[in-house]
């Protein structure tokens, strides 16, 4: 036997041993070719042929190999770097997928021109099972954190924040980013954010709760810098032999404005009840006063003492007045409801109006429609009417604009959403707006209570709000106000409409069906400082198809426009706090980017009258507003 030959037979009989000793082991001889030529006991169990069968057979097509790159590239791989790893799809006798990850070494044979492939195979399929599960869990878990309504935050020991919701970036304005790594304190204001780290502390110290297992309610700090009530729940637990703590956040704003503004509206009930009783029995006191007033003067002969009873009489008038107002307020004065036109109806006393306001105030009267009929008593329109009227001639001691704006719209259930009060139906809208002085939050408050004043000694009963209250309300409508200081106050009077369209009337375009309101795909800024109003506004967007970034203030929405370079339109309101107006907010991003499109919005009844001159900067769109006509005056701009 030559040297050749001793060679090869020694190879072979390494091949031999290594497939005897790992005979167990999943492993294949095969040539290049694919050609099996050595199949172990382990194969046979895993793939269910046996020795006999597979010996011959060429490997890829025996298992029905599916390769993760061409088999060709695998085998040139193999024969410049001796070896190749990577995970195949086999399939066994019963045509069962089984997943292994292999490693092909290349070694010598009989022939030295045709080397051998050693191929060692793992079974991975159990394993790839699990993380497929993981990965199916993990996306599951994901697609709950980033819908629920609550945002949830997940600290260590040490109070470092290691997960942060999608709804906790909405709440709090920073990105997972921007908080990961770093103390939760930052979300605090003080002097929560000093004393929390403490708090933490003591806990893993004593195990004395404070705050786990249970909700109560604290402030948190946006990255604005507002602060705001919200419910904090917090859940214990160890992974890895580690604490970690869950908290689950809840924004309480909008709830407590809710229960503000219920609480503001069980307070006007229980005092318009107080009050129309008072009026009531102190009607009838002046009915006795009165009466005998006129039967003394009958009788009495005496100037002097008759001059003192006029004196009296016209007191017992004023009186009557008063208890008048009062009983408005209180919702018990006799109405003597009658259909009319209330456009014309105002525009029949204009002349009135302008001599109660005098020659330094402009009175400007918009009648959109000819539908604006209602059920109302006439004479106690014109009431309210003048009392705005002089109300805001007091607010403008320098001149200034008073619009009368009539108007009918649907209040549809987007709306009510907003204002508890609101119920849905068809109202004509009476729209008293100046730009004088505007009210402070606190005087908005109060701005409808009994005998409630801002004016001086004399000047005023307080009464005139409150009787435009009682009468709107006894008459089945609502009243609402706006106004900011500096920027004038609005009054808006809602009075349910009574005629019924007929088949010839035209139909308002807020009167069509939902499924024809236009839709579209852009992403669009909206700024809007009242909570409730920017949920339903985005809610209204992201059901028309849109893209929606949201922002509180004028600050918020200029950093949101730097990082975001695809608006393609700015929705604001015009008058919000935080030093910086919508109009101030669209000419800085204009001189950014002079293209974009600008929307403004605004309780006002229009531009002029909010001090701004807006038709030359963008379109404006009057609050209240339909779904249909945001949409429709979007897609006026964008289109």
């Amino acid at each position: 036997m030559n040297d050749q030959s001793s060679g090869e037979q020694a190879a072979e009989t390494r091949l031999d041993e290594i497939a005897q000793i790992l005979d167990s082991a999943n492993i294949i001889v095969h040539g290049f070719d694919g050609v099996i030529s050595r199949w172990t006991t382990g194969c046979e169990r895993l793939y269910g042929w046996s020795r006999q069968e597979a010996i011959g057979r060429v490997v890829h097509e025996l298992l029905s190999t599916i390769f993760p790159e061409p088999l060709a590239e695998i085998r040139a791989e193999i024969a410049q770097q001796v070896d190749w790893q990577g995970e195949l799809i086999h399939h066994g006798r019963d045509g069962k997928p089984i997943i292994v990850a292999s490693r092909w070494v290349v070694a010598s044979s009989v022939d030295p021109a045709r080397p051998v492939i050693v191929q060692t195979n793992t079974d991975i399929s159990d394993l790839k099972q699990i993380q497929a599960d993981l990965a199916g869990r993990e996306a599951h878990l994901r697609s709950i954190l980033a819908t629920v309504p609550e945002s949830m935050i997940v600290i260590d020991e040490l109070g470092v924040i290691a997960s942060f919701s999608t709804a906790a970036e909405k709440l709090f304005g920073y990105s997972a980013g921007d908080v990961h790594g770093k103390n939760v304190s930052m979300l605090m204001p003080s002097p929560d954010r000093e004393a929390h780290d403490g708090y933490l502390s003591h806990y893993l110290r004593t195990g004395e709760r404070r705050i786990i297992g249970y909700g109560r309610v604290v402030s948190g700090r946006r990255k604005d810098g507002t602060v705001f009530p919200m419910e904090l729940s917090v859940g214990e637990a160890v992974a890895n032999g580690k604490r970690i703590f869950t908290g689950f956040v809840r924004d309480l704003t909008s709830r407590h404005k809710i229960e503000e503004e219920l609480r503001q509206s069980q307070k006007m009930e229980a005092i318009g009840q107080l009050t129309g009783g008072l009026a009531h029995d102190f009607n009838n006191l002046l009915t006795v006063i009165s009466g005998n007033l006129e039967m003394i003067e009958a009788r009495l002969q005496d100037t002097k003492l008759l001059s003192l009873v006029s004196e009296a009489q016209a007191a017992a008038e004023d009186g009557a007045k008063l208890t008048a107002q009062l009983l408005a307020f209180g919702r018990r004065q006799p109405l003597n409801p009658k259909p009319m036109d209330v456009g014309r109806f105002v525009s029949g006393f204009s002349g009135l109006l302008r001599r109660t306001l005098g020659e330094a105030i402009e009175l400007r009267t918009v009648i959109t429609g000819s539908a604006n009929e209602a059920l109302v008593d006439g004479s106690q329109l014109q009431n309210a009417l003048l009392n705005l009227a002089i109300n805001a001639r007091d607010a403008m001691p320098r001149g200034g604009l008073l619009s009368i704006e009539i108007s009918r719209l649907r209040l549809d259930a987007d709306y009510a959403r907003m204002y508890p009060e609101v119920r849905t139906g068809d109202y004509v809208l009476i729209a008293v707006t100046d730009n004088g002085a505007g009210m402070s939050s606190e005087t908005k408050e109060r701005a409808f209570e009994p005998f409630f004043t801002t004016k001086g000694m004399g000047a005023g009963t307080g009464l005139g709000l409150s009787m435009v209250y009682g009468f709107a309300k006894q008459s089945g409508g609502l009243v609402q106000l706006y106004s900011e200081i500096g920027q004038g106050t609005s009054v808006r009077i809602f009075l349910p409409a009574q005629k019924a369209r007929t088949e010839m009337e035209p139909v308002h375009a807020d009167d069509k069906k939902p499924d024809l309101i236009p839709k579209g795909f852009e992403r669009i800024l909206v700024v809007e400082d009242d909570v409730r109003v920017r949920r339903v506004t985005v809610s209204r967007l992201l059901d028309a198809g849109y893209s929606v970034l949201e922002a509180s203030n004028g600050t918020e929405a200029l950093a949101l426009f730097q990082e975001n370079h695809d608006i393609a339109l700015l929705f604001t309101d015009v008058v919000m706090p935080g030093g910086m107006t919508g109009d101030e907010l669209a000419h800085k991003i204009r001189a950014m980017r002079p293209e974009i499109k600008v929307l403004f919005t605004s309780g006002y009844a229009e531009p002029t009258i909010a001090g701004r001159e807006l038709a030359e900067a963008g379109s404006w769109l009057k609050k209240p507003y339909t779904a249909r006509q945001l949409a429709v005056r979007l897609r006026e701009l964008l289109d």
